[in-house]
């Protein structure tokens, strides 16, 4: 896991007229933004990226339908790996900003998708001028920042570093992405709580399930870090060690669970029809020897977990 990296932002706006958005917010960000990237990026403006000759150059084709190359050893069947990016939408429900109202956003950018973050900006601001929400309601981009986790082993707080100012146009160079190392510490908990923020909609033998047991919780996240790895930071892991991680898994055990499902619905412009993206909310408790899991548990704090996750679904928080 040391060639895996990512960088995370805060993007904060201003509204210039009133912004109407939707309780969660993941949706409507993700979505102008997709929209928005497109218009800005396409060259041949194909209505399918698929049948595109130009596919494995084009930026919005490879950040937004990561194409799986031929030679790949993983995903053969698929049509496109894991995005390289994940929009972290405010967790307040408010719906309604007025006028000269604030309000931020995350941004994760993994692996090579880190040398992106200008394209990004490019277009969040050209999405303001555009408009978002309901109503188009424009935005003006104020800052971004790069936020640090800081040195777990010392328990340094995270550090913020000022990378661009949307009133003067001006991009400083970003930080060192994150690396492993810089999350990961000597940690041997024995007992963990699991804070699901935003839905989490976790597949086992092709069901989404609610009442989540920790294996099957860890095999989703070692699945969705090992994709990132391969197709994204350039290396496979090494998964001879794999199946005994899974089976050590079903060792822990579910001490307290209050979960709940969480219906949400967003239009798809691209298959013209409302698509359901509910998952389940709440803590999960586990015992056991949770050492051989920790480091792959504190990475998916930041790259999520399940399906939907450049929405912002499947965040949790470890407490």
């Amino acid at each position: 896991m040391r060639t895996f990296f990512f960088s995370r932002f805060l993007f904060f706006i201003k509204g210039e007229t009133t912004l109407l958005l939707p309780a969660y917010k993941g949706f409507a960000l993700r979505g102008g933004f997709g929209h928005t990237f497109r218009r800005i990026m396409c060259v041949t403006k194909s209505s399918q990226c698929t049948s595109c000759s130009l596919r494995q150059q084009c930026v919005y084709s490879w950040v937004f339908e990561t194409p799986i190359p031929k030679e790949a050893l993983m995903m053969r069947k698929y049509t496109a790996a894991p995005h390289p990016f994940i929009i972290e939408p405010p967790l307040e429900t408010q719906r309604a900003y007025q006028n000269e109202e604030e309000l931020s956003f995350g941004l994760v950018l993994i692996g090579r998708a880190v040398d992106y973050l200008p394209y990004f900006i490019y277009t969040f601001e050209e999405l303001g001028r555009h408009g978002l929400g309901k109503g188009k309601g424009k935005y003006q981009l104020l800052r971004v920042i790069e936020e640090m986790p800081g040195n777990c082993a010392s328990k340094a707080g995270p550090i913020k570093k000022v990378i661009y100012q949307g009133e003067n146009k001006t991009l400083a160079d970003s930080a060192y992405p994150i690396v492993w190392q810089d999350i990961v510490d000597d940690q041997s908990p024995k007992e963990i709580c699991l804070n699901f923020l935003t839905p989490t909609r976790i597949k086992y033998e092709n069901k989404l399930i609610k009442n989540i047991e920790f294996h099957i919780f860890f095999r989703n996240l070692l699945r969705r870090i090992s994709l990132l790895s391969y197709f994204h930071c350039g290396e496979k892991l090494d998964n001879k060690g794999f199946k005994t991680l899974i089976e050590e898994a079903k060792q822990i055990k579910t001490v307290f669970r209050k979960l709940f499902w969480n219906d949400w619905e967003r239009y798809s412009t691209r298959q013209g029809s409302r698509m359901k993206m509910g998952g389940f909310i709440g803590e999960a408790r586990f015992q056991g020897d949770l050492k051989p899991f920790w480091p792959y548990i504190r990475l998916g704090e930041f790259v999520h977990i399940g399906k939907g996750s450049s929405f912002g679904l499947g965040k949790y928080e470890v407490t």
